[in-house]
Formats: C-alpha cells, sequence, structure tokens
C-alpha cells in the first residue's frame, strides 16, 4: 500500500510505502529514474549492485537520484516501509551532499545513527499495521525535516524540466533563475547529486520509457520523436546507457514481467534481471 504525505512533506516526497510478500524475481533491475529513495527495511537483508560495487543491507538504505541502472536482489520473503522522494526529496534529512549518495547507496544507520535507526526499526515493527507504519515514519521525517539553503531553486528549477519533459537548454534554466550556470549545477550536485543536464536527460528518459505500452504494437521511431530525441539512433543510444539493453531486448523483458506476473505492484518500472 501507499498514500501522499501530508504538507509539508508532499513537496518532497512523492509517496511513502509498505511492501511484504514474495518478490516475483530474485533479482531485479531499477533503470535510473528522477527521484530519490528511502527503504526502511523490517526483514531480511537484501542486496543492491550499483556499478561494480554490491552491498548488503539489513536496516535498509538511502540513495539520491542514480545515473545508471541498480541490480537489487531480494530475499525469498521481504519487508519494508519507506518513501519515493522527488529528486531533491533527501535533501533536507540528509547530514552529507547528495552527490555523495548518488550511484552508492548508503545503510540508513550511515545517515541517521545507529541508535535512532534501531529505534524508528523498533516502533515500525511493533505497529498495529502498514497504515500505522506509513503514519510513523511520516512522523520522523517532520521530525527531522530541516531548512535547507537553495532548495527553492532547485525545486522550481527541476519543474520547470519535468512540465518539458528534459527537453529543455541547460543555459536557458539557468538564465530564467538568475544564476550562473556554476552556481545552478553546485546546487543540484549538493541537493539532487547530479547536474541539471543529467537530470534532464534522466527525465527524458523517463517519459519515454513511460510512454511505451508493452501490450501493444510500438512504433519506435515515433516514440523517439515524441519524447525530443535527435532520431530513432540516438534514442536507442540513450536506452542502452540507461538499461543496459536495446529497445527490443527490453520490451521482451517488460512482456516477460507481464506474461508472468500480470497486475503486479512492482510491474511498470523494475525489471527481471535473471
Amino acid at each position: 500500500m501507499s498514500r501522499v504525505p501530508r504538507p509539508p512533506l508532499d513537496g518532497l516526497i512523492d509517496d511513502l510505502y509498505y511492501l511484504e510478500g514474495a518478490p516475483p524475481y530474485a533479482r531485479l533491475t531499477l533503470p535510473p529514474a528522477p527521484s530519490a529513495l528511502l527503504i526502511v527495511n523490517l526483514g531480511a537483508p537484501f542486496r543492491i549492485r550499483a556499478g561494480a560495487e554490491t552491498a548488503e543491507y539489513a536496516d535498509g538504505c538511502v540513495a539520491t537520484m542514480p545515473t545508471r541502472a541498480w541490480d537489487f536482489g531480494y530475499p525469498p520473503w521481504t519487508r519494508s516501509v519507506g518513501a519515493h522522494a522527488k529528486p531533491w526529496g533527501l535533501a533536507p534529512f540528509l547530514p552529507m551532499p547528495a552527490a555523495e549518495l548518488s550511484d552508492r547507496p548508503v545503510t540508513v544507520e550511515q545517515v541517521w545513527g545507529r541508535s535512532a535507526t534501531a529505534e524508528l526499526r523498533d516502533r515500525l515493527a511493533a505497529a498495529a499495521g502498514p497504515r500505522e507504519m506509513l503514519t510513523l515514519l511520516e512522523q520522523e521525517l517532520t521530525r527531522r525535516l530541516r531548512e535547507t539553503p537553495g532548495l527553492g531553486l532547485v525545486r522550481h528549477t527541476s519543474g520547470v524540466i519535468a512540465a518539458r519533459n528534459g527537453a529543455v537548454p541547460v543555459g536557458e534554466l539557468s538564465e530564467a533563475a538568475g544564476v550562473s550556470g556554476t552556481h545552478l549545477a553546485q546546487r543540484f550536485k549538493e541537493l539532487i547529486g547530479v547536474t541539471p543536464k543529467r537530470l534532464a536527460r534522466t527525465r527524458r528518459f523517463a517519459a519515454a520509457m513511460l510512454a511505451i505500452d508493452p501490450a501493444g504494437p510500438i512504433d519506435w521511431g515515433e516514440l523517439a520523436g515524441g519524447a525530443g530525441y535527435f532520431d530513432q539512433a540516438h534514442f536507442g543510444h540513450e536506452f542502452r546507457a540507461f538499461t543496459g539493453l536495446t529497445p527490443t531486448r527490453y520490451l521482451e523483458v517488460r512482456r516477460r514481467f507481464l506474461r508472468e506476473h500480470p497486475g503486479h505492484a512492482l510491474e511498470g518500472w523494475p525489471l527481471p534481471a535473471d
């Protein structure tokens, strides 16, 4: 189950969620998305491979916006509470620049400390049910919310990027914001973990991915043009860079998920990795 948090968290968090059950596959690949992620783990440890490094997470993980696909390795039964955040959404809760967590997920303990993390997990585990768990997580995030310099600038500029699905020149963004390109890039790296150019690139790719209907025929050239790519070859290059797959192979994998797990809660973005 999931729900949108109340203000002021709704300007930072897309949804709070509770997840429990047997994963559809032992490993799932998550292509890069314009979002950040908080997982408070209540079950057996899970693994994340980001690039060449693989790490195990027992208490959960915190990750800002990635630039490459992640490989999640799940236990036979998983249970967690978490938040899908907007690209800048975790910045007010982090003791370090967001760039330090991009493609390098850390444990919740590394962000909030051992005793605070253990206490939160104990309270979540003792909750009466998923609704109470989401309320507890919302209260914890609200309590930890702090003023973050530059957040308004980054949030507004990110909104412009989102409104145009990433099809906006970076120079135009800094000019409209009334700051230098260097200053804007620094703020983005601090609060999102990537530059405005990288966010725009990821946003455009995500829009193209979400426009794909795996159940029907696809005109890749039309889809590429609609997403603002120069041509189908450019789109194919971006597809491989973000997923490691060609568009055709991606469609085969997505259709496999639909066929083997119709209507599953995770269908739509993760891909079977095995």
